[in-house]
């Protein structure tokens, strides 16, 4: 669960909020509310999430909620900890579709190796198991919903051709969390290996082009 905590917050760290290609969810909120209010990541999580949180508790029990409290405030301490270095890799604002390809498989992936785990990365995994348990539609489904509805909040600040850039990552991120969350866990350990040699060799092909 720290390990997908990790390469999550990693992501949004130096690559969303370098970019302004936003997630969905509560990631998304996070960096909406940032931008507007200046207000840090690392406060803003946690509060987010308890109110997702309290939505969530009556589909999915005391159990979950405690072990995903547990996960937000170490994701808090992952924000927290990031902010005390510059952004670590390139800035690809200029090229905006690479940003959302890597930055959704980041997200993806290590959301899903929390919610493969039992528990959650934040406030919108509770509350997109919470719709999924309860309109019995695949999590994929769920995620994209309520990363939709922040992805039209954001056009606040936002232009248009970037919200299509972070439709790009929020389906990257949903399908990958989908899809992590049910491979079985050989196939799982392969699929998440390939995909992150192939966000690698994507990005060296950018660090080497020459217009880069």
């Amino acid at each position: 669960m720290l390990l997908g905590l990790g390469i999550s917050s990693f992501g949004v760290y130096n690559i969303h909020q370098q970019t302004n290609i936003t997630e969905g969810g509560v990631i998304g909120m996070i960096l909406l509310l940032n931008h507007w209010t200046g207000i840090s990541p690392s406060i803003l999580s946690p509060v987010l999430d308890i109110l997702c949180y309290g939505f969530a508790f009556q589909f999915l029990g005391g159990n979950f909620i405690k072990v995903s409290i547990v996960s937000t405030l170490s994701l808090a301490g992952f924000f927290k900890l990031w902010e005390q270095f510059p952004p670590i890799l390139p800035n690809l604002t200029n090229y905006p579709l690479a940003a959302a390809l890597i930055g959704g498989m980041f997200v993806g992936i290590g959301v899903g190796l929390v919610v493969r785990q039992g528990g959650s990365s934040g406030g919108d995994d509770a509350l997109a198991l919470a719709i999924s348990k309860s309109t019995r539609c695949r999590i994929a489904r769920a995620y994209l919903a309520t990363d939709i509805t922040v992805l039209l909040f954001s056009l606040s600040y936002i232009p248009m051709n970037r919200i299509a850039y972070s439709l790009v990552t929020v389906t990257v991120s949903s399908f990958l969390i989908d899809f992590v969350q049910n491979v079985s866990r050989k196939g799982k350990r392969d699929a998440v290996k390939e995909i992150q040699e192939e966000a690698c060799e994507l990005y060296e092909d950018i660090l080497e082009s020459e217009e880069y």
